[in-house]
């Protein structure tokens, strides 16, 4: 996928922060920091201003780093939410109403819960994994689901394809 011109400074500057504060020059360079700063505790005497340029630099780091990583998990949360949503919406037996379920309240959201709990009880009950996870079945599923794909159908005039598949 191409990168878009589009980003912001900000989006560059966290997109390339997130990357490098995750890798292991970070990690080995703050490491080093930490050992650079007690080894010179000495020819400070252990002084209070000593410990406060550590405890000011980390502090500092922290309270900036918070907001680049939770801007980095609100994008990742968003992607992974739209790759769920495309899956949803792309296969023939799932719900529709799935799409966007993080709205719900707690309590709605705690009722699917307990349907899904109950599906993986009932799961627990298939003993034989190569049953319902066979090549056969897999093969079985794809043809159904090719003669069911009504989404794909092109029209004749122009080409593109037309329909919408509603799953309920």
């Amino acid at each position: 996928m191409k990168k878009k011109k589009g980003n912001s400074l900000f989006e560059r500057f966290a997109n390339a922060a997130t990357k490098f504060t995750g890798s292991s020059p970070a990690f080995i360079g703050a490491a080093a920091i930490v050992i650079l700063w007690a080894v010179t505790g000495p020819l400070f005497d252990y002084s209070e201003t000593w410990q406060l340029v550590i405890n000011t630099g980390t502090t500092i780091i922290t309270f900036l780093m918070v907001f680049l990583i939770q801007k980095a998990q609100n994008k990742d949360g968003k992607a992974i939410q739209l790759k769920l949503n495309e899956l949803i919406a792309a296969q023939e037996h799932t719900s529709n109403r799935m799409v966007d379920i993080e709205d719900l309240t707690e309590e709605e959201l705690d009722q699917l819960h307990k349907y899904y709990v109950k599906l993986a009880m009932l799961a627990k009950n298939e003993t034989d994994i190569h049953c319902s996870h066979s090549i056969d079945a897999a093969e079985e599923l794809n043809q159904e689901k090719s003669k069911n794909i009504k989404h794909y159908k092109k029209t004749k005039k122009d080409g593109h394809a037309t329909g919408t598949k509603s799953n309920n």
